[in-house]
């Protein structure tokens, strides 16, 4: 795709909106902030434009959730980050924060208050972003517009893609990287590719394994957590009472995920593996069980370790991979065990390697491994929705916005 970057253009002196994604989260009691790795993937963007003008555009939660709160803690957070004053305006689009962007000197950073407050923002649901009042008011006072908020890109909502029609909307540092390093993988020839989907979010990556396995992106596929029930069921295999309640209580329809998984094993049944052995929580202690010896009473915590062993096995080889999710409930010590391995074979692994979603995350800053991965995406919804084929509203307008402002 063709998009403009912040190379493109000379930004000094120049007024530039900047869509950041900080939703982060926060203390229950004291609304403090908990997790400053949000701030920091923006830290590049903001530090080279210390001679513009730079107005941040961030939102927090949605309505009705209790961390939907104001940006001003946020404002602080970002003045640590960059080492230069972020200015909170209690405003977004009114006459105070429009006055304050217009006295603007170069060099001052300010950031206006959560967009999603505004119903233009959070509930459009038809219509043309770039002509709500949010936008119209604002745009005629920027020059440049930077989205560097790929978390958020699968939305389309104002401050996310509605100043592209407005004035040229570039991606930010973070943007171009993750656009740039998923797309290698996507594309690149070198085999094999593996792909690995574990924790709790199974309708996400059967999306994702349909869009790999159809379009022939990986040669292997690894199923762990609760993504592996669904094609252990799709395989034949009874799991028990209370795994099968716990699919009940968290899935609407958990059939249909075993219908699709279990197309998927009969068109790509070779490239699929599952767990061959498990472990499960028998009073708080680790059972392993072959597959073949369920079902079982006690439900099913990680995968076991021929399992990982065998996972580790096939990593090995890969030119590339792809992890999202956890193999278990690697939060308890006792069922972190086929996690922490198959986590460790992808590190020590000399392939190209990316890693996304929250639960990966926060496995590989536990394990200390973030560092041995290629890339670590930002994204949760975005990074799924790019690698399933799906529609991503900011990529579309950032590729829209180069053409229209090229003529």
């Amino acid at each position: 795709m063709k998009y403009f970057t912040m190379d493109d253009f000379d930004l000094r002196g120049k007024t530039v909106f900047v869509r950041v994604d900080v939703n982060s989260p926060l203390d229950p009691i004291t609304n403090e902030i908990l997790d400053y790795s949000r701030f920091e993937a923006h830290r590049r963007t903001l530090n080279e434009l210390r001679r513009s003008k730079v107005v941040i555009l961030a939102h927090q939660s949605r309505p009705g959730k209790r961390d939907y709160v104001s940006l001003e803690p946020h404002a602080e957070v970002f003045t640590k980050i960059i080492g230069k004053e972020v200015e909170f305006i209690e405003d977004l689009f009114g006459k105070y924060a429009r006055e304050r962007i217009e006295n603007m000197k170069n060099g001052d950073y300010i950031i206006l208050e959560n967009t999603r407050y505004y119903a233009e923002e959070y509930c459009l649901k038809k219509g043309d972003p770039g002509e709500t009042n949010l936008v119209k008011k604002l745009a005629p006072l920027g020059d440049f517009f930077i989205n560097d908020a790929f978390a958020a890109a699968h939305r389309k909502q104002a401050t996310l893609v509605g100043f592209a029609k407005h004035m040229p909307m570039l991606a930010g540092r973070l943007m171009e990287k993750e656009i740039k390093m998923l797309t290698k993988f996507m594309v690149m020839k070198s085999r094999p590719k593996v792909a690995i989907f574990g924790g709790a979010k199974a309708e996400d990556s059967i999306d994702v394994m349909e869009n790999f396995l159809e379009k022939d992106i990986v040669d292997k596929i690894l199923t762990g957590g609760v993504v592996s029930y669904f094609f252990l069921l799709a395989s034949g295999i009874e799991l028990g009472e209370k795994s099968m309640e716990f699919l009940e209580k968290e899935f609407e329809n958990p059939q249909e995920l075993v219908e699709r998984a279990k197309k998927l094993l009969d068109e790509y049944g070779d490239k699929i593996e599952m767990p061959m052995d498990v472990v499960v929580n028998y009073s708080g202690k680790r059972k392993a069980l072959r597959v073949e010896e369920l079902p079982n009473e006690y439900p099913i915590y990680d995968i076991g370790l021929d399992t990982a062993i065998k996972y580790i096995h096939i990593i090995k080889e890969a030119k590339g991979i792809v992890l999202n999710g956890p193999m278990g409930v690697y939060e308890l010590p006792e069922f972190e065990v086929g996690t922490h391995e198959v986590y460790r074979g992808i590190a020590e692994s000399k392939g190209f390697k990316v890693a996304g979603g929250g639960h990966t995350i926060a496995a590989l800053e536990k394990y200390k491994l973030k560092s041995y991965f290629d890339h670590i995406s930002t994204g949760g919804g975005s990074l799924i929705t790019f690698l399933s084929g799906g529609k991503m509203p900011v990529l579309e307008a950032l590729e829209n916005s180069y053409y229209e402002f090229t003529k």
